[in-house]
């Protein structure tokens, strides 16, 4: 049921999302198969030059402290080519940095990002980095969403993205550009690194998180594991054309039979994933136990396959398997 404090947010909200529908259909189809990569931390973490370029634009001296401006070329533009806006392809953020740490041999560093609405740097480095840095001598990364700020298309309102595609393209832009920054903080001598997000920044927070390879604290706010509800249930429901995405989505043979394959949601299935929580929660650690028995039981129930690729298809690898063979 709709909170009240959700109604009255909705009441003074302008913006109207997704106001040109789903986006092409071709675009739908690269995105939902390159989300199978980008959602395997073993294949998804090689999609990232570990000496990606970063340039450093500006650097501020604001007394106790410094500010630099960045910028670099979203990862996600090689990825796949043409769905990102030109004026968000640049990757840009600002890093609040202490004149002196207070430990020498550490130097935590905190990566945040934007929730729904938020454009530019300002609120973010007040209500966020500015209080770490002063009460526990943390550092903290902005990171412009892309769509949002500086990063904005000329033609879009507000925070209003044109298509549902525009949703997608701005999560895996944020996994790859996170990876970016974590990987220039370690060039740069930061750790440890952490990375936070308030509301959709929570979420975008921990698909990035779980793509890192190494320990990396996460602190998602008044998020969620899906952004679905938000959009179908909660405040941002009533700005959405419903009727609208209906009549496209019936409209197109391509959506209604192979779009609708390649999208898995877990809502049907939450009542039963919420009780089986509760329960491995209330029997923790003893339910540790039984989890480890269901992987074993799996391990043997699952016949062993070799798999030989074909020697015409030897040099059609999938890009992250490239990526990583060159890497390696």
């Amino acid at each position: 049921m709709v909170s009240r404090v959700d109604q009255i947010y909705r009441s003074i909200l302008l913006t109207k999302f997704f106001v040109r529908g789903w986006g092409k259909p071709e675009n739908l189809r690269r995105i939902f198969a390159f989300r199978k990569i980008l959602s395997n931390r073993e294949t998804c973490q090689h999609l990232v030059d570990k000496t990606h370029p970063v340039s450093i634009t500006k650097e501020v001296d604001n007394g106790d402290h410094t500010v630099l401006e960045a910028e670099f070329t979203s990862p996600f533009v090689e990825q796949l080519p043409g769905l990102l806006p030109k004026e968000s392809e640049k990757a840009k953020f600002q890093i609040v940095l202490p004149k002196v740490w207070r430990t020498p041999h550490l130097k935590p560093t905190c990566l945040h990002l934007a929730g729904t609405g938020d454009h530019g740097f300002w609120r973010r480095k007040m209500l966020m980095a500015k209080p770490l840095l002063d009460d526990y001598g943390i550092a903290s990364v902005i990171l412009e969403n892309p769509f949002y700020g500086c990063r904005k298309p000329k033609d879009q309102l507000r925070s209003s993205l044109h298509n549902v595609s525009d949703l997608f393209v701005m999560g895996g832009c944020l996994v790859l550009e996170s990876l970016v920054i974590f990987h220039w903080c370690e060039r740069q001598g930061l750790g440890p690194l952490g990375i936070t997000g308030i509301s959709m920044g929570g979420h975008m927070a921990s698909l990035a998180a779980t793509n890192w390879p190494k320990p990396l604290p996460l602190v998602p706010c008044l998020s969620w594991t899906t952004a679905s509800g938000v959009f179908t249930q909660g405040v941002l429901s009533g700005a959405i054309n419903w009727e609208m995405l209906k009549n496209q989505y019936f409209s197109s043979e391509v959506f209604r039979e192979e779009l609708f394959n390649m999208i898995q949601s877990p809502e049907g299935h939450f009542p039963v994933y919420h009780e089986v929580g509760q329960h491995f929660a209330r029997e923790f650690p003893k339910s540790l136990s039984h989890v480890q028995q269901l992987m074993e039981d799996h391990k043997e129930n699952t016949p062993r396959r070799e798999y030989h690729q074909p020697r015409e298809q030897e040099q059609e690898s999938v890009a992250p398997q490239r990526v990583a063979s060159e890497n390696g």
